[in-house]
């Protein structure tokens, strides 16, 4: 009801644009925003009054802007904003004041000549309960693929919306209208000129941890460092870290006095693991006063994006494992890109990163195994000429061990010493159970028994680009398929070559260590020991 008067008005707006100069529509624009505002769907009321403030803006070349001395500010302190406006037509407007979002209104009656820029300072008190800046699907915890979302309203919209904002009062016409606009950071760079940053609300204090997962092989503590970085100018107080019950941190507190707004302290702890094999979580926590902090601030800053801060918990995982080993150093070559060797490093393994160009028989030397990181024989371009190296090591009593490769885009078909063709088998249910093919066999049994307990807790997936092809010299030992699917038993391969061991496997290692999950460093651990005659002994944890 009363939408047809409005359609009248614009249609005519439309039809007849003055392109060079579109201030002439305004009256009619003005016309319109009257009419809308006595709409009886509140819905479409509010869609269209904004959408045609919009065109009004745009119309008048009106620039209005709030902009904050900082990038960001903590609860309970006051910030400064400049108010900047800017008639670009010769429509008469004033700015007759702003209301911020603070509840303060700031009356200044400007009347906004032609390309006559005007502006003011003034100054905005962030309350202690405006909610601190972070994407709203994001503040609460989800569930698996969903996140949780309490405001129905905001499902859908592309960033949350801002809780710092400055309300335009202005006179158009002598029409009153009113122009919301977030509070931003401007500045400038000299090879990018001026650039733009959302205002953010952050805590006093914000932490982060070295690690997201802390693997123990042994008894042996290890440290770890906390870096707490301040939210506002002189942060005082108190740092310690929860954890769970049987392990043991070193010291319980240590003091923070940080005196500048964005610095950063540095802390180390000592974290001394229980006898058993477990599983936890630990969180660092800076208390300032009677106020808890234990959030992460995590800056996304990407030139192709808008800058965005995220505010996660911080928390790392602790996993003490039962883990035996043999062999010691690891040669590591580099593909795609993965975490793996920093894992191996976390329990024990000695790993060096092999250049492939430089890749000799002396290079070698001394290694008990060499792994290919994931996607090797897709990216490097020299590898085929490298590879009887590779198999010479083997044959000497080395261990080799491949992971997944994808089947198309191979810069070598000679990624075995015996013959070996990928497919595109995987298999995407990280749950899948797993059948043991050759219960019997070594891999399977030394130094680590395998077990289904070792296939649970594994994340997104089991594996991709699995062989579906392979001679007789290899085994396969799994088993495994999503549901619905036929078995998949390429998953996980071994041949003895020479005096060394051959392993390709499509088991997503590269995602299962970083995780910390147990039976995927189990498994590693008994690939790279496969064939060794002696034992890196660990100590033997209680039942």
């Amino acid at each position: 009801k009363g939408g047809k008067a409005i359609g009248h008005l614009l249609y005519a707006v439309e039809k007849n644009f003055n392109f060079t100069n579109p201030s002439v529509h305004i009256p009619d624009l003005l016309k319109a925003y009257e009419l809308v505002q006595h709409l009886d769907d509140d819905h479409w009321k509010t869609l269209k009054s904004k959408e045609l403030l919009d065109i009004i803006q745009a119309c008048t070349g009106l620039y209005l802007e709030a902009s904050a001395n900082s990038t960001s500010a903590s609860l309970d302190t006051t910030v400064e904003l400049t108010i900047e406006a800017l008639n670009r037509s010769t429509v008469p407007i004033v700015l007759q004041s702003v209301t911020l979002s603070d509840g303060n209104t700031v009356n200044k009656n400007i009347p906004l000549k032609n390309n006559k820029d005007e502006s003011f300072k003034t100054e905005y008190y962030i309350s202690k309960n405006t909610p601190y800046s972070s994407p709203y699907w994001l503040k609460e915890k989800g569930t698996l693929g969903m996140y949780k979302v309490n405001n129905q309203q905001l499902i859908g919209l592309p960033e949350t919306p801002s809780n710092v904002f400055v309300n335009f009062n202005l006179k158009i016409n002598d029409t009153p209208l009113s122009i919301q606009k977030k509070v931003v950071y401007r500045y400038s760079k000299p090879d990018k000129g001026e650039l733009y940053k959302p205002f953010d609300i952050v805590p006093q204090a914000s932490v982060k941890l070295d690690s997201k997962v802390y693997i123990f092989a042994d008894d042996q503590q290890k440290e770890v460092t906390v870096t707490v970085k301040a939210g506002k100018d002189n942060l005082k107080g108190s740092v310690g870290i929860s954890h769970p019950n049987g392990w043991h941190v070193y010291p319980e507190q240590q003091t923070v006095a940080i005196s500048k707004k964005d610095e950063s302290q540095t802390f180390n702890f000592l974290i001394l693991p229980p006898k058993d094999q477990q599983e936890g979580t630990m969180n660092p926590i800076v208390t300032v006063g009677n106020n808890t902090y234990s959030d992460e601030l995590i800056e996304i800053d990407y030139s192709h994006i808008p800058f965005q801060t995220v505010l996660m918990p911080c928390e790392s995982k602790l996993v003490r494992l039962d883990i035996q080993k043999k062999g010691e150093n690891i040669g590591y070559i580099v593909g795609a890109g993965d975490a793996v060797p920093e894992s191996l490093r976390q329990i024990g393994y000695n790993v060096v990163t092999l250049n492939p160009l430089e890749l000799t028989p002396e290079s070698l030397e001394g290694l008990d195994a060499v792994v290919m990181g994931i996607r090797a024989y897709n990216v490097l371009d020299n590898i085929e000429s490298k590879q009887n190296i590779l198999f010479d090591f083997v044959s000497k009593g080395g261990n080799m061990i491949v992971q997944y490769n994808t089947n198309r885009g191979l810069n070598t078909q000679n990624i075995a010493p015996y013959k070996l063709e990928l497919s595109r088998d995987r298999v995407t249910d990280e749950n899948a159970s797993v059948k043991f093919l050759d219960p019997k066999n070594e891999l399977l049994n030394v130094p680590n028994k395998i077990t289904e307990k070792d296939f649970e807790g594994w994340v997104q997936e089991r594996g991709l680009y699995f062989p579906d092809d392979w001679s007789h010299e290899f085994t396969p030992l799994l088993s495994l398929h999503d549901e619905g699917e036929s078995a998949k038993k390429g998953s996980l391969l071994v041949a003895q070559y020479g005096k060394g061991y051959y392993i390709y496997t499509g088991l997503s290692f590269f995602r299962e260590l970083p995780e910390g999950v147990p039976g995927a460093y189990r498994l590693f651990a008994n690939m790279l020991s496969v064939g060794k005659e002696t034992i890196k002994q660990q100590p033997k944890l209680q039942d």
